[in-house]
């Protein structure tokens, strides 16, 4: 299901839609400029058509042509239109979802528009764009991840927030002991699990030998991977887990946060919206960074990013490169990442963040507290057949994790053979 939009930007200011005015030296950009854009669902659909208005009265002899594919059919299609009838700009995601379209030729070079200041503005998420020594795609949205956690609970039995592996688990003994699970965590869709291996893996090991081991360069045998279940083994030996996980979704999970039967989450910045309509008011809810695991390791984060890209058979690259730098601009995801639009984080360091607490403590985490690197989680940084082995053993070790040398001997014959 697709639709093609021709913008009018006359349209779309009488449909409320604000605009920029142009920059005294904008450059001036003509011919056709098309778009491909999986951003289908209503608001983020009203965000893109938006972005494309406020270009198109910057540049008002460019006629710009959008197209908007709904997400899941986006991911099937997009390899054939990049091979064939390729637009100029297309949205995308970063990292390894990004690799096999770089290594094909279909991505285009775009390191010129990171250089200079734009490197440090977007520096948080750099890695995640990067092959070799060149960029291929600018991010225009990430989200958090982190642990939202009961602060009333914490306060009730004299909780503070930990930042050491050791303090996290003296909190999960006191509630443990009160009969309060430390987590929820629902495994039925599997990828759950993958947010707790990236984090004890992260900061276990370091960020670096995460991405070496996602990029298939570190066995999954090794004593690096066993310490990190070693770590994992602590929190499931001790009941630290909900019971019955894998029979649950995520949302299926939230009750037991919500009913006080556990205290904490270890989930994306989507979970708030869900609790907060659940009847967790702002005080009883919190967030913290996940915590120190392995002494002076750089703390890498998982912040799932959204990109745009200009295929290498793009027709009109001039027009694509100023969109793309327009996307990256302060003031533009400033605006479109903004309650009322994406409700997400802009990844441009200079932008505003809506006042909501947890975006605000969300910005303050990735833009200056992540100096280890920005992973974009275990299913987008690890190829579709690795991850999948990966995020299956994950589940099984959670549920019987004496069967952890069978799971690594798995997925190690999976890594020979992806790779």
């Amino acid at each position: 299901m697709r639709s093609i939009l021709k913008t009018s930007f006359a349209a779309f200011v009488a449909a409320g839609i604000a605009a920029s005015a142009m920059p005294a030296n904008a450059q001036s950009l003509s011919g056709d400029l098309v778009i491909f854009s999986d951003m289908s669902n209503p608001a983020p659909r009203a965000v893109m058509e938006g972005m494309v208005a406020r270009f198109g009265e910057m540049h008002p002899d460019l006629n710009i042509e959008l197209t908007v594919i709904d997400r899941e059919a986006y991911k099937t299609q997009i390899r054939n239109f990049l091979t064939a009838n390729a637009p100029d700009v297309a949205n995308w995601y970063a990292a390894n979802r990004m690799l096999p379209y770089v290594e094909a030729g279909l991505f285009e070079d775009v390191s010129d528009i990171w250089d200079g200041s734009m490197s440090e503005e977007l520096g948080s998420t750099k890695g995640a764009l990067t092959v070799g020594d060149a960029q291929y795609g600018v991010p225009y949205t990430y989200y958090q991840w982190g642990v939202y956690y009961r602060k009333d609970i914490f306060d009730q039995f004299g909780l503070t927030e930990p930042t050491t592996w050791q303090e996290e688990l003296a909190n999960c003994q006191t509630l443990i002991d009160n009969g309060i699970k430390c987590y929820t965590i629902g495994t039925k869709f599997l990828w759950t699990a993958g947010g707790w291996f990236d984090y004890l893996n992260m900061r276990t090991n370091g960020y670096d030998f995460h991405a070496r081991l996602t990029n298939g360069e570190e066995s999954w045998t090794s004593d690096e991977v066993r310490a990190t279940f070693e770590n994992w083994r602590t929190l499931i030996d001790m009941g630290a887990f909900i019971d019955d996980h894998q029979n649950y979704s995520w949302q299926e999970a939230l009750p037991f946060m919500v009913n006080g039967e556990a205290a904490s989450y270890l989930m994306g910045n989507f979970a708030v919206a869900p609790l907060r309509e659940a009847g967790l008011t702002d005080n009883q809810l919190d967030f913290y960074q996940f915590v120190e695991i392995t002494p002076g390791i750089p703390k890498g984060e998982d912040a799932p990013t959204d990109t745009f890209h200009i295929p290498s058979a793009a027709q009109n690259k001039e027009a694509a490169r100023e969109f793309l730098r327009f996307v990256v601009s302060a003031e533009n995801q400033t605006l479109i990442n903004n309650g009322a639009n994406l409700g997400q984080l802009p990844v441009n360091a200079l932008s505003s963040v809506d006042e909501d607490k947890f975006l605000q403590q969300g910005f303050q985490m990735l833009s200056s507290g992540a100096p280890g690197g920005i992973a974009q989680f275990f299913d987008r940084d690890a190829p579709a057949e690795m991850a999948a082995a990966g995020m299956e053993g994950f589940q099984e070790f959670m549920v019987f994790p004496d069967n952890l040398d069978d799971i690594l001997e798995r997925l190690e014959a999976t890594r020979q053979d992806v790779y």
